[in-house]
């Protein structure tokens, strides 16, 4: 049973989870797709787009974007979507359908990683041990306490699982000992700590309310715990772990996901406190990162589930200015990006508390501004706009934000605005701005529009093929396809080419379809991604296996394509050696320029 680079999984298991996992229906679940021909098209759920450029093979078993450049088969796809590593991707698959396996050790039937599934159930019985704790016993009353004051009620503490940890440094340590639990193992887990001289563990959860944190589907991977009482830290999350990766999770994603669908719109928090508070508000598609700045990762995660955020961070300083920084991150995942405004420096569930659930709901929320408007408001800020000086520099930090917008329309209504604000005339700004967007233009690099403010989501860079590609290029791109769909080919080319491509990833997918085949294994394109376990061959694999097949004598082709591929570097040499020559020549050395036109006869024999 071979294993492969597959992180333990057999090749087996992969083989049957593709078979078990039509990528149309796998796809399907997440994306409207409609028949084009053999193809089957929709709108890209990794990218914002109004023109559906995603495409699903469904003979090939592979999906690909012309937009973004996302591609790879069914696995691939579960991983995207779900933000799931390999294994994690195909366990999850193994499972779903059914299919039984060994671990990558030779143990018994096992669809899950044991030492994964003893830490799942450790953290699941856990919460449940720090919920009795705090509703059934003395030592969590000061806990109880605490969530009434701060207005959570029954319903909100089951739901959440809210707990308590006792002040106590082995309350966890017996625990697991009486359930036989590995301690080391729930050491490494993030559960408990390992004493100081060696000598065993300790609870690393003492005296603190404590918040489960779970994954996409609900199981619980981590603790954030908050001291009662003075004391640093005031909050203590979990460390990372096998489970637990924070620029991965976001905090309520599992109870929120629906909300959010159903929503179009996701919002923003900083903190699970304010998430708690939002949810009993009515507002239920909100979700936290987990103490930690946001990530790529989180913007990618947000942007499977929807295109539209609410960004709704602390009002004090911290909170707006953790806020801006998080704005371009989230357009280069393709969002649209809204923020919301907090009064007075409140946090979301202080703004609750003071002027009710409504008002959250429909001026803070359903009031968010556009990102334009947030910076505006963010640069104003530090300007004392009674004074004309204050006007004047406020104006033209205004402009520079105004100029980076696009569309002409946009920059008309907040240059309207401004010339309300700063009492200047609307003529003069405009021409202000233009020149602005002039210097703009020529610093800019090409390609880039400055439309950063819409969010129209089309901001991932296209990674999909150039329409004219150089020869020898499009020869490699050719040569691979029909390698991957035929053995035969892949032989010939093998002997009569080798590893001599010139562009390095097409060099290293060749050696992949080599080994591939070495190993006895079909033509199957989707079997042959999953060996790749690189993301940039498996994009580039995946956008030639777009490329349609050249149809009459394929033995003639590939004799075409590796002439061309060997005829490029010969080719780059003649440049070369004509450069050369005109060089020494201009410097007056004939006899060297002789030297070198005998070297570009020689080659253009060859």
């Amino acid at each position: 049973m071979s294993t492969g680079h597959n992180g333990g999984i057999p090749d087996e298991v992969i083989e049957a989870v593709l078979q078990h996992n039509d990528i149309v229906d796998t796809v399907g679940k997440y994306v409207h797709l409609t028949k084009q021909g053999k193809y089957m098209k929709g709108l890209c759920p990794f990218h914002s787009e109004k023109t559906p450029s995603f495409t699903v093979t469904p003979d090939r078993q592979i999906f690909y974007c012309y937009g973004c450049g996302a591609g790879g088969n069914a696995i691939k796809f579960r991983m995207e979507i779900d933000g799931l590593s390999f294994p994690e991707a195909v366990k999850l698959m193994a499972e779903e359908s059914h299919i039984p396996f060994q671990d990558g050790k030779g143990g018994g039937v096992a669809p899950r990683d044991q030492e994964l599934e003893r830490l799942l159930q450790a953290h699941e019985w856990t919460a449940k041990l720090f919920h009795y704790l705090l509703k059934n016993t003395e030592h969590g009353k000061p806990a109880m306490e605490y969530l009434r004051a701060r207005g959570f009620g029954d319903k909100l503490i089951d739901q959440f699982q809210i707990g308590y940890a006792p002040d106590r440094w082995d309350t966890l340590v017996q625990f697991f000992e009486k359930r036989s639990f590995d301690l080391k193992e729930m050491e490494k887990g993030g559960l408990l700590s390992s004493k100081q001289d060696g000598s065993g563990y300790v609870d690393r959860f003492r005296g603190r309310v404590m918040f489960p944190i779970m994954n996409r589907s609900g199981r619980i991977i981590a603790f954030a715990g908050r001291i009662l009482g003075e004391g640093q830290p005031k909050y203590l999350n979990s460390p990372e772990s096998r489970l637990f990766n924070k620029s991965r999770t976001l905090y309520n994603l599992n109870l929120a996901k629906s909300a959010i669908r159903k929503q179009g719109q996701l919002v923003l928090m900083e903190g699970f406190g304010d998430v708690i508070a939002s949810w009993d508000a009515g507002v239920q598609h909100s979700v936290a990162t987990m103490g930690t700045a946001l990530t790529e990762n989180h913007a990618s995660l947000m942007r499977t589930l929807t295109e539209e955020v609410v960004i709704c961070y602390d009002g004090d300083n911290a909170g707006q200015a953790a806020a801006l920084k998080s704005i371009p991150i989230l357009e280069e995942a393709g969002m649209r990006v809204k923020i919301a405004l907090l009064q007075n420096g409140l946090d979301p569930d202080e703004y609750i508390k003071t002027y009710g659930a409504e008002r959250f709901a429909s001026q803070v929320i359903d009031g968010a501004v556009s990102t334009t408007k947030f910076r505006l408001i963010y640069v104003k800020r530090n300007y004392n706009l009674l004074e004309e000086d204050g006007k004047a520099s406020y104006a033209q930090e205004a402009l520079k934000v105004i100029a980076q917008l696009s569309s002409p329309t946009e920059r008309e209504v907040y240059l309207k605005e401004l010339s309300t604000e700063v009492g200047v005339s609307l003529e003069s700004l405009k021409q202000d701005c233009n020149l602005m967007r002039q210097t703009l233009n020529r610093t800019r690099p090409q390609g880039q529009n400055g439309n950063r403010s819409s969010g129209n989501g089309n901001s991932r860079k296209a990674q999909g093929t150039p329409t004219l590609l150089p020869a020898y290029h499009a020869a490699e791109r050719r040569l691979i396809a029909m390698m991957l769909q035929d053995a035969e080919a892949a032989t010939y080319v093998s002997e009569h080419l080798g590893d001599a491509f010139n562009i390095a990833d097409h060099a290293a997918i060749a050696s992949y379809i080599y080994a591939y085949y070495a190993q006895g294994k079909p033509p199957d394109v989707s079997r042959f991604i999953s060996s790749l376990q690189d993301d940039r061959l498996e994009k580039t694999a995946t956008s030639i296996l777009m490329m349609d097949t050249p149809h009459g004598d394929s033995a003639q082709v590939l004799q075409d394509c590796i002439q061309q591929i060997k005829k490029f570097p010969q080719q780059k040499q003649l440049e070369q050696k004509r450069e050369e020559m005109l060089r020494v020549e201009k410097s007056g050395d004939f006899l060297r320029a002789a030297q070198i036109a005998s070297e570009i006869i020689a080659l253009e024999r060859q």
